[in-house]
């Protein structure tokens, strides 16, 4: 005999109920059923796994052994009829994302639609997005953190990407033709920047002090509102490093990264295939770094960034 999942049910439920007589109560079957099925099993195993006496049933040194697999391996099967289930229903109940401000959303989209229907949310807020995905009103969220710790809410967060913070400059701007600038040569500039939740307003205050300078005013604002004023050179622009092109601009790196993006994942307890899902969006970032030459140029001349997947 073969020995299969439902075995290991039988096992284990036979040790959880401390006798054979509860176990078969607990699985609907007779106790001469089950007693036969546990002889089978024992001697496919080649030993005892209980000790049965007027007290019940207690694991023997083997059966101890069996439990401890058991233990491992029928929450993994279940965990894998759970996914399976949940990705071929995908195409019923779509992917519901909600993203902050960032380069991934349009090239996971993409992808995923070929799977099932996506529907997308957008907000400033990554903590408002959070409290969605506790009402079950949202699967995965796309956010963004300067900082170590997660964006937001108490759900599984996974690292997609970290990129360099970069500037944007009016193309006729006094250092629009450097390779690179050092944070401090923009001391005397105003600053534009798109509205967070986050802890990023500070890690630019704390980069600038480290520069040797306190900042001048930081428009916080939409990206339309943050181009335009970097157009017209009322401000420099804080922006990700995958930004994509925008006329009348060029993107800049700041030398040593003072500053740095960490592109995050957060995904509801019941959302369709996580991994799945995560992999995609690894892609769909590492897309947005080929298509930013000035990134590309970038990652070249500093081969021990490491963080590009």
């Amino acid at each position: 005999m073969d020995l299969e999942l439902r075995h290991l049910k039988i096992v284990r439920a036979v040790a959880e109920s401390g006798s054979v007589s509860k176990a078969a109560t607990r699985l609907g079957v007779a106790q001469p059923a089950l007693t036969a099925q546990l002889k089978r099993i024992e001697r496919a195993l080649g030993g005892a796994l209980f000790q049965r006496d007027r007290y019940g049933a207690r694991p023997t040194p083997l059966g101890e052994l069996v439990l401890s697999r058991a233990r491992v391996l029928l929450p993994a099967a279940q965990e894998l009829q759970d996914e399976a289930l949940r990705f071929a229903n995908a195409s019923e109940s779509g992917y519901r994302i909600g993203a902050t401000n960032g380069p991934i959303l349009g090239g996971l989209v993409d992808r995923l639609a070929a799977a099932g229907p996506v529907t997308t949310y957008t907000s400033w807020s990554a903590r408002e997005l959070a409290s969605m995905i506790a009402q079950g009103r949202l699967d995965y969220i796309l956010a963004g953190a300067c900082g170590e710790g997660p964006p937001a809410g108490d759900i599984t967060w996974v690292t997609i990407g970290i990129d360099p913070v970069f500037v944007l400059l009016a193309e006729d701007h006094r250092l629009a033709g450097e390779k690179e600038l050092a944070l401090s040569d923009l001391a005397d500039e105003q600053w534009a920047v798109t509205p967070g939740d986050g802890c990023f307003g500070d890690c630019f205050a704390a980069a600038c002090t480290r520069a040797g300078f306190t900042p001048s005013a930081m428009y916080e604002t939409d990206v339309a509102t943050c181009v335009h004023l970097a157009q017209v050179g009322r401000a420099v622009v804080l922006c990700q490093a995958t930004h994509p092109f925008a006329q009348g601009l060029v993107m800049v790196p700041l030398a040593g990264a003072p500053l740095r993006w960490r592109q995050v994942l957060g995904h509801h307890p019941a959302a369709p295939c996580p991994s799945w899902v995560a992999e995609h969006a690894k892609a769909a970032h590492a897309d947005a770094v080929r298509r930013s030459p000035v990134y590309h140029d970038w990652l070249v001349r500093n081969p021990g960034w490491g963080t590009y997947p």
